[in-house]
């Protein structure tokens, strides 16, 4: 067994099951932690607590009676903090039954981490199909970002989803809030600084430029997926998006990062056409904002 915590509201619990009759997973980890039955109920209800068992894959573990068995190893990640936030809602704008197309707000994960996925769009995509419905990302947006997420409804279809990004065969655009005058309206340019040692492509045009703020709106396409591309690449040439925690300086913004994923299109593998999603044609209301 390993138990360590670092402050008292967050614990980290890794345990082989060495015996029969170890109980229920509930009733176990509460003995072991001195956390009450109640709070370990919560927690695994969103996901704090994985399972992996012989001939099995790690999974989530959600039913508090679910009984051990001699050889599982049980994980419980435990924060106060993380089980207590309650997430903005996402949307599902579009269901085409093999996918679906979701709006994610800002501050709602694309993914769980071992804490849980409560503040996650998967999480929440799953709860919205009423879990009849298996949820497969295919890619991912920043937390701190806002924009349209591609999920997948079985493992054939993130397979085909996922290699058409792979083929960059997803044309992706975002429209960014930047600091500073990047050039006139209608200008262009490519950034190619390679990220982790691999190649990386963004190409902007600029959209319009807020001579209040001293900041450039701008339209944005990458032609690669590397962690943060368009927040380090931006910040590369001095022009960090606003409101971004990571990179750049001078940056701050009280609404959040300014960075928005606004249009996916590509060629759909089940009806072999062109097919595109565009968050301002979608949600003309909040997309009316990104014009400017």
């Amino acid at each position: 067994m390993a138990i360590k915590t670092d402050r008292p509201h967050r614990l980290a619990l890794r345990v082989q099951i060495e015996h029969e009759n170890a109980g229920s997973i509930c009733d176990y980890l509460a003995a072991e932690t001195g956390i009450s039955k109640t709070k370990i109920k919560v927690a695994m209800q969103k996901g704090a607590v994985q399972l992996k068992r012989s001939g099995r894959g790690r999974k989530r573990i959600r039913r508090a009676t679910t009984p051990l068995r001699r050889g599982d190893r049980l994980e419980l990640h435990y924060d106060d903090a993380v089980l207590a936030t309650t997430p903005p809602d996402a949307s599902c704008l579009a269901n085409l039954t093999h996918y679906s197309v979701w709006f994610k707000p800002a501050g709602l994960m694309t993914q769980g981490t071992r804490f849980g996925d409560h503040c996650s769009l998967i999480r929440q995509a799953e709860r919205h199909f009423k879990l009849r419905r298996p949820v497969f990302p295919v890619h991912r947006l920043d937390r701190e970002a806002t924009g349209l997420v591609l999920l997948a409804h079985s493992r054939s279809a993130a397979d085909k989803l996922s290699q058409l990004f792979r083929e960059r065969g997803i044309e992706k655009h975002y429209r960014a809030t930047v600091r500073g005058e990047v050039g006139p309206p209608t200008s262009s340019g490519t950034i190619d600084l390679p990220l982790d040692g691999k190649p990386a492509v963004t190409n902007y045009t600029v959209v319009s430029f807020d001579l209040t703020g001293k900041t450039t709106r701008l339209e944005i396409r990458t032609e690669s997926g590397r962690k943060h591309q368009i927040r380090r690449h931006l910040a590369s040439i001095g022009h960090p998006v606003m409101g971004d925690p990571a990179y750049g300086r001078g940056n701050k913004s009280a609404t959040g990062l300014q960075l928005w994923a606004t249009r996916l299109a590509f060629t759909c593998p089940y009806r072999n056409k062109l097919i595109a999603f565009d968050l301002i044609a979608l949600l003309p209301e909040y997309g009316r904002g990104l014009c400017r």
